[in-house]
Order: structure tokens, then C-alpha cells, then sequence
């Protein structure tokens, strides 16, 4: 049995224009049905109130981010803090959620909050192109069109549709639930496999399907989920199985890795789905994503005589802007690229899994660089002391992995809610089993 409270309900005057009128402040409390899996509260790290101030910090700052960098007529959200940058569908995901955050922490009023994530959903609704239901990768910012040349993405999509259930199950009984909903439910994804088992990376007009598909381990498990638990147009549920598990090891740690070393591989599904008290045949993913960022942080400490940026206390190869552009870098097993560049969303996003090593981390950089590696939004994107260069650029996904994992860290908020959707319940009950 689960509670949720202090929910509050809204009423529309037309679809156009509308007023809210708080109903009430209610205790709803729910209780799991016959069949359905229930989901811990986290296991408590214990924080310091030291440790907890800085948090508050790091979170409340990305947070604002998802807030200020976006257009308040359509609920666009930034790809990056640049003056020239579009819409990532992925960071308005990461975005509906991280909102809520600033709603439950007292940041942001509930409803101007409640309001925000309406028009978003109302945009993509109404005004975002879709293809069979998926989206393009980049937005204008104003008009919600295709930037770019861009690929409709199915992995960016899922990134936006969970923010947007999370939002739904926030809100839920509201109008943002049943536009969520809408949303999620017109989504064709047997369309996404292109007469395969496995589901495509993309499509794109000029070309039609993409040449790469989702065929192996890397941060595809929430398309899967959501494509599994579609209550309209649904993948068959054995299709669960289709990837590729492949095992490597780094020194004594033997996991299901991704080719490209990048941490967060390892976490973006973790933002949303529990993954701590449930398995499939092959692994429990916690346990496997907590052994990937542990190799993450010791492929660091085993090559800081090559790289002055490397350390016990500074550590975090993932996909970031570096001194020479945008990269996939990466640590442990697998075909890597690094070159000391340092990104603290990789140590942030490990919090809930390894809670001691990345918050070293973060503290030692933010005491030891301060204004160089920390601004407005938090910590910026990368740095790298070999080539004394720092990152002033904030990049949307990189902020909200950071926000979603400090809160799972601190309260499990997130996890709690999403795991509650009956859609997600449906996967969970079609793929996987109880127990570590």
C-alpha cells in the first residue's frame, strides 16, 4: 500500500482558455491490485546536513533550468542554454518531470507548474508533427517544427513520453493525465520495428528507416517498456528478449555492458523505472548498473597517471560537449574514447547507485573549481584540466539526469509514481519477476 497526498484537482472553462480552481487538497491512497508488483521505498543513504544542503543546491539549480530555458507559450524546452539552440523533445521528458520536482520541493508554484506542463502537452497535441506518433528529435523553439534535418526518434521520443506519464501520474485525475495519456496510447510501435524484431533507432523522410536499430544493451529498456506496455499498439512482450546481453569485465566486475563505456547508458531508464526489486532472466539491471559505474569511476582511477583530470575524487566519462565537441566517451569494457574530459552528470546520475563515490565527487570539484565547473543551472557540462579547458555550456538531458537521480537518491519520489501507471504495471507483469 502505497500514499500519495496533497493532490490537487483542476478544472477547465474550454479547451482554449481556462481557469484552475483548486478542488481540494486530498489524500488518495492506493492500493496495488491482485497480479501487480509493489516497489520499496529506497533504502535511506544516510546524508549529512551538510550533505543534504548541497544537494538542495545542485537539485534546485538544475531544476530552474527546465523552468528559465524554455518557452512559456508552448512548453518547449531547450536542447542547451545557447542563445541559437531548438527544442530536445528528450529534455521537455526530462523537463515535465523535473518540474514536478520544483513543485514537491516548495521551488515552483503548483499551479503555474500545473499550467506549464499543460500547454506543453497541448503542443504536442496540437501544433508537433508526429510520425505515427513519434516525434522529431529537434523543435524550433517557437514553431515546434523540424530543425536540422533530424531523425524521428524513437529512443528521444520514449525520453519525452515517460516524462509525460510521470507528469499524468503527478497529476493524476487531471487533464494533463488524460492528455499524457492521448499522447502515449496514439504511438504506433510495431511500426518502429520496420518488419523486425527488434525496434529502429529512427526514420526520417528522405530516407525512410534508419540503419541502426535498439539490438543491444545500452539505454534502451524504457522504449521497450513503453512499447510493450501500450494498451493500443504494443510489441509482443517476448520481444523483451530480442536484445543482445552481452557480458565483459572490468577487473574483478563481470555486467551486461554497452559498447561505448558512457554512463549514462546506465542510467536514463533508471531515472524512471525501479529497477531494484525486479529481474528478467538475464539480470537484475540495478545491481548490473551499479557494477558499470563502479568500473566507470575505477577506469578513471586506473588511467589518472595518463590524464591529470583523472582521480579517486574526480571521475565520469559519459556523452558530453569536450574540448573538441560533442562525445560519447566512456570507461570499463568495450570500444572507448577518452581524453581527461570530466563530465559531473555521470557522478550525479550514479547517485542512487553509488551514492558515497558520487557525492566525493561532486563536492570535491565544486570545492576544488568552483565558479569553473558550477553557475545558474548547476554544474556545467564537462572540463578538462589536461587541456585547462571548462565547459561553460549547460545541456538539458545532462541537467535533468542530474535532478531526477538526486531526488530518487533522497526520497525515491520519482520511481514512485512512475512505477505506478498501469501501463508501465503491464510490462512489469509481461517481462519481468520480483526479486534480485
Amino acid at each position: 500500500m502505497k500514499e500519495h497526498s496533497v493532490i490537487s484537482r483542476y478544472k477547465f472553462c474550454n479547451p482554449g482558455i481556462f481557469k484552475i480552481a483548486i478542488v481540494g487538497i486530498v489524500s488518495v491512497v492506493i492500493t496495488a491490485a491482485a497480479a501487480t508488483f509493489s516497489f520499496p521505498a529506497p533504502a535511506q543513504f544516510r546524508l549529512s546536513a551538510e550533505d543534504e544542503k548541497f544537494l538542495d543546491k545542485v537539485e534546485h539549480d538544475s531544476v530552474m533550468y527546465f523552468w528559465e530555458q524554455a518557452n512559456p507559450e508552448n512548453g518547449l524546452i531547450k536542447d542547451s542554454n545557447t542563445g541559437y539552440s531548438p527544442s530536445s523533445i528528450a529534455a521537455v521528458g526530462f523537463g515535465l518531470t523535473a518540474l514536478c520536482i520544483g513543485v514537491e520541493r516548495g521551488w515552483l508554484n503548483r499551479n503555474e507548474v500545473y499550467l506549464r506542463i499543460w500547454r506543453t502537452l497541448h503542443t504536442f497535441l496540437t501544433d508537433v508533427e508526429n510520425v505515427h506518433g513519434f516525434f522529431y528529435h529537434f523543435l524550433d523553439m517557437k514553431s515546434g517544427k523540424r530543425v536540422w534535418s533530424c531523425e524521428v526518434s524513437s529512443i528521444d521520443t520514449a525520453l519525452f513520453l515517460a516524462g509525460a506519464l510521470f507528469a499524468g501520474e503527478y497529476f493524476s485525475g487531471t487533464e494533463i493525465e488524460k492528455m499524457a495519456t492521448r499522447i502515449y496510447t496514439r504511438v504506433d510501435w510495431p511500426w518502429m520495428l520496420a518488419n523486425r524484431n527488434v525496434l529502429c533507432m529512427g526514420w526520417k523522410p528522405e530516407q525512410g528507416f534508419l540503419s541502426s536499430y535498439w539490438d543491444s544493451y545500452n539505454e534502451l529498456m524504457i522504449i521497450y517498456a513503453l512499447a510493450i506496455g501500450s494498451p493500443t499498439h504494443p510489441i509482443p512482450a517476448d520481444y523483451w528478449y530480442n536484445w543482445n546481453r552481452t557480458r565483459g569485465h572490468y577487473g574483478d566486475k563481470t555486467f551486461i555492458y554497452c559498447t561505448t563505456g558512457s554512463a549514462f547508458v546506465y542510467q536514463y531508464a533508471h531515472a524512471w523505472i525501479d529497477f531494484r526489486k525486479i529481474s528478467d532472466r538475464y539480470a537484475n539491471y540495478w545491481d548490473n548498473s551499479v557494477k558499470a559505474l563502479e568500473s566507470n569511476r575505477q577506469f578513471c582511477i586506473d588511467h589518472q597517471r595518463d590524464y591529470e583530470t583523472y582521480g579517486e575524487k574526480c571521475w565520469g566519462l559519459s556523452a558530453c560537449v569536450g574540448p573538441r565537441g560533442y562525445r560519447g566517451y566512456g570507461g570499463g569494457p568495450g570500444r572507448l574514447l577518452h581524453d581527461g574530459t570530466v563530465a559531473p552528470c555521470a557522478a550525479a546520475g550514479s547517485l542512487p547507485f553509488i551514492p558515497d563515490a558520487s557525492l566525493e565527487m561532486l563536492k570535491h570539484i565544486y570545492e576544488t573549481y568552483g565558479s569553473k565547473v558550477y553557475g545558474k543551472y548547476g554544474f556545467y557540462d564537462a572540463f578538462n584540466i589536461d587541456e585547462d579547458w571548462f565547459c561553460d555550456t549547460y545541456i538539458g538531458i545532462d541537467q535533468g539526469i542530474t535532478a531526477l537521480m538526486i531526488e530518487n537518491l533522497r526520497t525515491g519520489i520519482i520511481w514512485s509514481y512512475f512505477m505506478d501507471n498501469k501501463y508501465v504495471q503491464k510490462w512489469v507483469k509481461s517481462c519481468m519477476q520480483e526479486g534480485t
